[in-house]
């Protein structure tokens, strides 16, 4: 319920007595027309903030793309089921679901609200009259007071927090799985959503947005946790969850990376080798500094940099051995860098160089190889493997990688194909 003063509604003053502006002067009553809410109002001045609108849109496929195009309205103002404007011309559009658009702030908020256009239409009604109701200075019972808590209320604060409390990438991929999920999920609060919406989601991210499973898995353990903050648990079983095959880690054969390097220069050399004899992350090689790298001991840290905002995956610092060959050539590396820079592999600005993988893929095509057998990661299995075969013990291949458990480093335990195991192999049967 709403109890206040200065409130005025466009739709509900037309409905009343058209134009007429002695109605600004006069006790409006508004019914909100959801689960009984009621909006009281008495005199609203001539100094009264200005309504805000909300748009309706509609999330449709064009040549360029997901776009939110404005719908297209009848003579009554009834909205037009799958009718958008899209740059300007009239188009039949099936796909998709309608969208509210308003401004929060300096912030656009958009809501999914199905794929009912009259229904569309009626919840852009609702919302323009709760937003003048705030703007007019009306108090309005936030959600949760009458039971209900919003969907788009909820991402909004959980985003807010793991924006506060989290890294970059890992709130890039909530506010993706979220997105999604609000996209399929047409529930407006957070106590109406069902298993079977889950359900949806999953088939939503395989079907309609081409995810692969294991795309599939990380996005719906991501909407779970978000409804794990919601206190909204015990909606699915574990046979609900996606499913997905863990594939194996490939390596690199030795052969393959003599052809490589055979055609990067040796600034190229440098970059993969580093890569290949750390095991390092490409975060982490990207902001190594020449602090980290102690050649007198022939180790590199893996540390936190305060001043350029980056941490460490799960904050932790560690130190890895490095062999003499890959000494050698950062002592002759350090020689021609950049003296003013920290960065050991800056580009120019003194910025961290973000195309490795693109140049290890050009690389890899001047050889003739098959760029799409080539990605950054398989250094850093390719180490953890060799290191495995070389008889390191499986807890320091765990510190060098940094894992927070031992699971993800066993991983790299794969059966040695050494001269001397087939050798066996051949002998078991000769």
């Amino acid at each position: 319920m709403v109890d206040g003063s200065g409130l005025e509604n466009r739709h509900t003053r037309k409905g009343i007595g058209g134009s007429n502006p002695s109605l600004s002067a006069i006790t409006l009553v508004i019914w909100y027309l959801q689960a009984g809410d009621t909006y009281t109002d008495s005199i609203i001045s001539e100094g009264s903030p200005m309504n805000r609108e909300v748009n309706l849109t509609k999330r449709v496929q064009t040549p360029r793309g997901w776009r939110y195009c404005t719908v297209v309205l009848s003579a009554n103002g009834r909205v037009k089921p799958d009718l958008v404007l899209v740059n300007g011309k009239q188009e039949t559009h099936k796909e998709g679901a309608y969208y509210l658009e308003w401004r929060g702030g300096v912030k656009r908020v958009r809501l999914s609200v199905g794929k009912d256009p009259a229904d569309a239409s009626a919840r852009r009604q609702r919302k323009e009259a709760e937003l003048n109701a705030v703007n007019n200075g009306v108090s309005v019972v936030p959600d949760g007071q009458n039971g209900h808590r919003s969907v788009a209320a909820g991402v909004a604060d959980f985003l807010d927090e793991t924006k506060l409390t989290k890294k970059p990438k890992t709130l890039a991929a909530y506010s993706t799985a979220l997105a999604y999920f609000v996209e399929s999920c047409h529930k407006l609060n957070l106590e109406e959503i069902e298993r079977k919406d889950l359900l949806k989601f999953c088939a939503f991210l395989r079907d309609e947005k081409d995810q692969a499973p294991r795309s599939v898995y990380n996005k719906f353990e991501n909407v779970m946790t978000f409804l794990k903050a919601q206190g909204i648990r015990g909606l699915v079983g574990k046979n609900d969850w996606p499913r997905f095959t863990e594939e194996e880690p490939e390596i690199y054969e030795k052969e393959e990376l003599d052809k490589l390097f055979a055609k990067c220069d040796a600034e190229e050399r440098l970059w993969y080798e580093f890569f290949l004899m750390t095991g390092m992350r490409e975060q982490e090689v990207m902001y190594t500094y020449w602090s980290d790298v102690k050649l007198t001991s022939s180790t590199v840290r893996v540390s936190h940099k305060p001043d350029r905002g980056w941490t460490p995956k799960a904050y932790k610092e560690r130190e890895i051995p490095i062999p003499t060959k890959l000494v050698n050539s950062l002592k002759a590396w350090k020689k021609k860098s950049d003296k003013a820079c920290k960065l050991v592999f800056p580009t120019a600005g003194c910025r961290p160089k973000l195309d490795f993988l693109d140049d290890l893929k050009a690389a890899a095509e001047r050889e003739k190889l098959d760029k799409e057998n080539f990605w950054l990661h398989k250094f850093r299995a390719t180490f953890a493997t060799w290191s495995l075969w070389a008889g390191v013990d499986l807890r320091t291949v765990q510190r060098w990688l940094g894992h927070s458990d031992m699971e993800s480093t066993m991983r790299y335990l794969k059966p040695s194909r050494s001269q001397q195991v087939r050798d066996k192999v051949n002998e078991i049967f000769a």
